[in-house]
């Protein structure tokens, strides 16, 4: 029988008929005998002190069993009661971060007391009775005006700034000098929110016999969140157990630890109850991180001839009030992508991390590279724009050269690989470019406003290696051949809607030679899988995928040594080869893993000196970072008497090397763009400057209904890699980090008739309105509703 190779194939998502059929185990499917509730108080103010907590109204409800303040945990035994904050950074501002709050609160919906009930409708009215006498205190929201001095969010600080960092590379002030153009904007990349469909939900269990802790939790990480889980809690970290079982979209918001999950695992460790938490919508949009929120200011030195020869550069990112795990890092990625795929030689640049009264932002699906993204690729069009050229003609001048690769930027990233004017060239013909502004012209005479966008962008994914990373950046994966000869594979990544369960029982499949459905991939429970860092920045594939690969390299090993010991052969003329074992140019004479598996089991008719079994454990650590790549094309109308913005047509061209499972592939790309484009259309999360929350639910928060988001058509270019053993470069957060430029680019350029140059995100049909009337009124170059170009 012929070999059929799974990897490449478009085979659907094992995982998929129980997580879309109500077969699957979300945390608050998990059911325990005497399970009890937990609800939080929260602040109602943006800053306040806190002048007194009384818990007994609470406490004298029939169904509470306990409820503690902040106080109780600070003072409680053995328990460590500030967040961890992971970072290289050596002069960064950290001030505590309490798992609930103590004498202050920072920001609305910052947990101030737990109340714990028999049910979750009488923990949460219980929690409603607990009185709370607040002193409000000025607060801030607009990282701007953080950056001007008080008030101040940690008074002890005596500033809001909780790191700057200068970078220069090249001669910058040359550049500027001898510039025939300079073209100034400030971007302001708004706050969102991640908004998944299951909010943040986890149940806490302490085996008082065992010493025990068994936490199920809605976590990207579980590995990680058992280390520092032990850490706050002052509890061994082999006597806690983290399970992440089917989680319902994370989008790095579940890249964390939260108070709320230790604050839950101590109470269950003081009632030697189950203990229940399960975040409401509006808990979610107060304390579930947020993303994005950065204030760029631009500068772009450029030629007559549209080549880019430097650029200056402002970030000034919005921390929130605390650090969470990665929060100060993620600005720093904004900067170290700020050259997209041009070659931009001459920077200077400088990243401001900034605390405010809001909730911290963090890893939220591109963590840093959208802005980075978004900025770099609205700074060409405004060059095009100011210089009258063509957009996609201006990318071409300043593309690094398919054979300069690899590349090390200005910012000191080395670009593994890439070929951005092939990938473009692609996308261009596909759309039919110049047949797009034929049309758009002949538009423009009847006084309809098409736009076309576009935007070519590189990001950096794959997360590790260890040294560039604020934590460990390698993972893990093991393979063991059972008696029968099934497979079962442990991964240290933790996928969550990814589709790692299928892909890497592709891979598996294919080399090992098994039928894919005798492999079982288990994922996401401390007490069975070995050590691993977990899922985001596009690295389950890249990094767990390729833990996988040399696993299965170590397995193919034992067993051609299996089969050549019972045919009395050397190993060396031994190989694997169209999924089975066999001697080289014998296919006559040949094993299969499972024959192996068995052989290994029984261990009676092993070579001398080989151990029973066949299983392997094997970690990845990465050499560098990958850089997937691609261009995106948006085309829009815009009605001008009402501002609304239709998408007519959006195109996909992406490059993340080698593709596992085309389908799965797409899948990610739909999603991401639909997060792009929502947030370059409709979302935004607004604080008043009291520091409440205007945004605080789902009719006040704009995201879109199926019917708003258009088709999309999907493309692709293979540009392989070496940095790992598969040659893949990842695609989770691609279709985020393309599609937001593209949209916004396809609005400006189809108000460029009214000389419009830039608006702020989202682009509401409001702000478009006022734009367009802005210019007609004031016949001016510019009828930008925010910035300005100069």
């Amino acid at each position: 029988m012929a070999f059929t190779t799974m990897v490449g194939a478009r085979i659907r998502r094992r995982e998929d008929p129980r997580l879309i059929t109500g077969r699957a185990t979300y945390v608050d499917d998990v059911k325990q005998v005497g399970t009890v509730y937990a609800a939080f108080v929260r602040s109602p103010y943006g800053h306040a002190k806190i002048r007194a907590i009384d818990l007994a109204p609470a406490l004298a409800h029939p169904d509470v069993l306990a409820a503690y303040t902040g106080e109780d945990l600070h003072h409680a035994h053995g328990l460590k009661s500030s967040l961890p904050v992971a970072h290289k950074m050596a002069d960064l501002k950290t001030p505590p971060h309490y798992i609930l709050a103590v004498d202050e609160v920072r920001m609305v919906g910052e947990a101030v007391a737990v109340v714990v009930a028999n049910t979750a409708y009488a923990a949460r009215d219980a929690a409603e009775l607990v009185a709370v006498d607040y002193d409000e205190l000025p607060a801030v929201v607009d990282p701007l005006k953080a950056l001007e001095g008080a008030p101040y969010v940690h008074e002890s600080l005596g500033t809001n700034v909780a790191f700057r960092m200068p970078f220069s590379a090249g001669d910058p002030d040359k550049a500027f000098a001898e510039a025939d153009q300079i073209v100034k904007q400030r971007i302001v990349n708004q706050r969102v929110a991640p908004v998944p469909i299951e909010p943040r939900s986890m149940v806490a269990n302490w085996d008082e016999g065992r010493q025990q802790l068994t936490l199920h939790s809605s976590t990207q990480i579980p590995h990680l969140l058992r280390t520092q889980l032990s850490v706050v809690l002052g509890i061994s970290e082999n006597h806690v157990r983290t399970i992440a079982p089917d989680v319902g979209g994370g989008f790095g918001a579940k890249l964390n630890v939260y108070a709320e999950e230790a604050v839950v695992s101590w109470v269950a460790m003081q009632l030697e109850r189950p203990v229940k938490y399960v975040e409401t919508r509006s808990e979610s949009f107060q304390a579930m991180i947020h993303g994005r929120d950065q204030v760029d200011d631009l500068e772009i030195a450029c030629t007559k001839d549209g080549t880019i020869t430097g650029l200056r550069l402002r970030i000034v990112g919005n921390l929130g009030a605390y650090h969470q795990l990665l929060t100060p890092v993620v600005p720093t990625l904004t900067l170290l992508m700020a050259p997209g795929c041009y070659r931009i030689e001459n920077i200077s640049a400088e990243v401001i991390g900034v605390f405010t009264n809001t909730m911290s932002t963090d890893a939220y699906r591109g963590a840093g590279r959208p802005e980075a993204t978004f900025f770099i690729e609205r700074a060409v069009d405004l060059v095009a724009q100011r210089l009258g050229l063509d957009p996609a003609e201006v990318r071409r001048k300043n593309f690094i050269a398919n054979t300069a690769f690899p590349h090390t930027t200005s910012t000191g990233l080395t670009y593994d690989s890439g070929d951005y004017e092939t990938t473009m060239d692609k996308a261009l013909a596909i759309v039919d470019y110049a047949g797009l502004r034929a049309q758009q012209a002949e538009l423009r005479k009847q006084g309809r406003l098409m736009g076309i966008g576009l935007s070519t962008y590189v990001e950096v994914c794959g997360m590790g290696p260890s040294a560039a990373m604020p934590a460990a950046g390698w993972d893990s994966a093991t393979i063991r051949v059972e008696p029968t000869g099934s497979i079962t594979v442990l991964t240290g990544v933790s996928p969550h809607g990814q589709g790692q369960e299928t892909t890497f029982a592709q891979i598996v499949a294919d080399e090992l030679g098994v039928p894919i459905d005798t492999i079982n991939v288990i994922h996401g429970d401390t007490d069975k899988v070995q050590y691993g860092v977990g899922t985001f920045g596009s690295r389950g594939t890249a990094v767990g995928g390729a833990a996988l690969k040399l696993a299965i390299e170590t397995i193919q090993a034992k067993a051609v040594k299996i089969a050549a010991h019972q045919w009395e052969a050397n190993p060396d003329d031994v190989e694997y080869r169209d999924g089975k074992i066999q001697v080289k140019g014998d296919p006559s004479k040949s094993m299969s893993t499972a024959e192996a598996g068995f052989l290994a089991f029984m261990g009676d008719k092993l070579p001398p000196g080989l151990e029973p079994g066949l299983d392997a454990t094997r970690r990845f650590e990465p050499p560098n970072f990958v850089f997937p790549f691609g261009t995106h094309v948006c085309v829009v109308e815009v009605d001008a008497k009402s501002g609304e913005v239709k998408v007519v047509k959006y195109l996909a061209v992406d490059d993340c090397g080698r593709l596992l499972n085309p389908m799965i592939v797409e899948g990610q790309v739909h999603g991401g763009i639909a997060q792009g484009l929502s947030q370059a259309l409709f979302e935004e999360v607004i604080y008043d400057e009291g520091g409440q929350l205007l945004t605080g639910t789902l009719m006040d928060y704009a995201i879109p209904h199926a019917e708003q988001v258009p088709h999309y058509d999907l493309d692709h270019t293979v540009t392989g890699t070496t940095v790992n053993p598969l040659g893949i470069k990842g695609v989770g957060e691609a279709g985020t980090i393309g599609s937001t430029p593209a949209v916004v680019n396809a609005v400006i350029d189809a108000l460029a008739p009214y000389g419009v140059v830039h608006i702020d995100m989202p682009l509401r049909p409001e702000k478009i309105w006022t734009a367009i009337h802005a210019a007609k009124t004031n016949g001016a170059a510019n009828g930008a509703a925010n910035g300005a170009a100069r």
